[in-house]
């Protein structure tokens, strides 16, 4: 006899690849609900398998009510644009995901963050500071642990952009500590990893975002966060580590980039 695991086995499931503390799982569960759809979107895209990410969202959107799910469907197809490189494509998606978000304070918050990461993006720092404003209150309100992180790493990167690494450094901390001390999730906590690393180099810190670049570099290895180790490999590239030679490095972020190529994903060269 075949068993088919129940529909909450397979969320749980679901939810540990894609927030929890098993992002390397694959093959991913199938989904059986827009819900189910979502999460292994968001798993898949956190490997860089945007392919299949961006089949589970479009199979989602095809079916689900115009309601807060589908609001988090557009929210998270943006965010792998903006992985990508691709921030004004991303900024349509995180708009109708906030005119979908309603009086869902999660979409809504998760909207405007994009927003945020979008504007900051294009250089248009005092826009993404007005929108990460706007998603403040609903980040307390809601209590969501996942979007208070997000919100550190923009107002981490925000301040970068705007040369103050000493602020840049404060808020990437934040994210790190939350994503440890509230989250169950090993992505989050590569990802919080991988943005202070990058303010620490805004600040000065060359030495310590050298070390910390280094462990997350194996991390987001074993884990199998392959947009997260290409991000890494091209800070330490730039930093230079007695760790490794930057032609291996090179080395590193070029196989990263063919693997998110052979998985449908489409880097903007420009």
């Amino acid at each position: 006899m075949i068993y088919l695991p129940s529909g909450p086995t397979i969320e749980s499931d679901l939810a540990a690849a894609a927030f929890g503390n098993q992002p390397a799982r694959w093959p991913l569960p199938s989904a059986r609900t827009p819900r189910q759809l979502w999460l292994r979107a968001v798993s898949a895209g956190g490997q860089g398998r945007y392919g299949s990410a961006r089949d589970d969202l479009t199979r989602l959107l095809r079916g689900a009510p115009a309601d807060a799910l589908a609001s988090l469907a557009h929210s998270t197809q943006a965010s792998f644009l903006r992985q990508l490189g691709w921030h004004r494509l991303a900024r349509g998606w995180d708009g109708r995901a906030l005119a979908l978000a309603g009086a869902d304070p999660e979409a809504a918050a998760d909207a405007l963050i994009g927003l945020a990461a979008d504007a900051l993006g294009v250089g248009r720092l005092a826009a993404s500071a007005t929108l990460l404003s706007r998603a403040e209150p609903l980040v307390a309100d809601v209590q969501q642990h996942r979007l208070s992180v997000r919100r550190a790493w923009v107002a981490a990167e925000l301040a970068m952009a705007a040369g103050d690494g000493a602020a840049a450094v404060r808020n990437a901390e934040v994210g790190v500590e939350l994503a440890a001390t509230t989250l169950d999730g090993s992505r989050h906590a590569a990802k919080s990893d991988v943005v202070l690393a990058a303010a620490l180099c805004s600040a000065g810190a060359v030495d310590r975002a050298r070390t910390l670049g280094e462990a997350t570099l194996e991390l987001t290895g074993r884990l199998g966060l392959v947009p997260l180790r290409w991000a890494v490999a091209c800070l330490l590239i730039g930093i230079g580590t007695p760790a490794r030679p930057v032609a291996d490095l090179c080395v590193i972020r070029d196989e990263c980039a063919r693997q998110v190529q052979h998985w449908g994903g489409a880097w903007n060269q420009r």
